[in-house]
């Protein structure tokens, strides 16, 4: 490992708890939106990941290189989002779950880009790995990434269902979690206009909540939303 790399007098399990803190400040920073520059998401798993690969820690390599894709998609680098989840989606490095979860992230990709139809199946196996492997908080989340899934495509019933299945079965409360759930139903309710003001209502309070946490990517993301409604575009916004 290089000496640039490496913090002087630490040993591998000073190193490895290093790397942990790194990936943990990544996860703070990428929930805030602070993508690039110093202390940045890409900068803290850019570190993260020379440590781990220099101790010889292949599952953590693999699991920051999840994350790293995860600010990728941020960023806007759909199709390449999507490419890189598929390849993690299969890698026998990663858990089950963080498996699982690469697959559900191509079908969010997918969808964010435009693909909800082809979106759908990734989402569709997600959800039952999810039910399979009896992790509840992300089985939530599967349904409500098929929510928006079939909002895009049309399907207004199939949303609801999955949107209320979400709702009902919601694990945490986290505020990124609620945000992004408040942030999804919100969003369904926009696309009927008998719904439409409890929609925008419900936005209005989850950008304020959003910004309350430094929830700067979501916030950006709500206000896409409001921006796309307001012009009668009724967009996908980014979530």
């Amino acid at each position: 490992m290089a000496a640039a790399r490496r913090p002087a007098r630490l040993d591998a399990n000073g190193l490895h708890l290093r790397a942990r803190s790194l990936v943990l400040l990544g996860d703070v920073q990428r929930d805030r939106g602070r993508l690039h520059g110093p202390g940045s998401a890409r900068q803290a798993y850019s570190e993260a990941h020379a440590l781990f690969t220099d101790l010889g820690n292949t599952r953590r390599v693999a699991q920051v290189q999840l994350a790293r894709v995860v600010v990728d998609e941020m960023d806007g680098d759909l199709p390449g989002a999507a490419l890189r989840y598929r390849r993690l989606a299969a890698d026998v490095r990663l858990s089950a779950r963080d498996r699982a979860r690469a697959l559900l992230w191509v079908g969010t990709a997918l969808s964010k880009a435009g693909a909800a139809a082809d979106a759908l199946d990734y989402l569709d196996r997600a959800t039952t790995l999810f039910q399979d492997l009896n992790e509840p908080a992300d089985w939530s989340v599967a349904h409500q990434k098929l929510a928006l899934a079939h909002r895009d495509l049309g399907d207004l019933t199939r949303a609801q269902r999955h949107i209320d299945i979400a709702l009902a079965e919601r694990v945490g409360n986290s505020p990124l979690q609620r945000v992004r759930l408040d942030t999804a139903h919100g969003h369904l309710l926009l696309s009927d206009r008998a719904t439409a003001e409890e929609g925008l209502r419900l936005l209005d309070h989850t950008a304020t909540l959003a910004l309350e946490f430094d929830l700067t990517h979501q916030h950006a993301g709500i206000l896409g939303i409001r921006t796309a409604f307001d012009n009668d575009d009724h967009g996908r916004g980014t979530l």
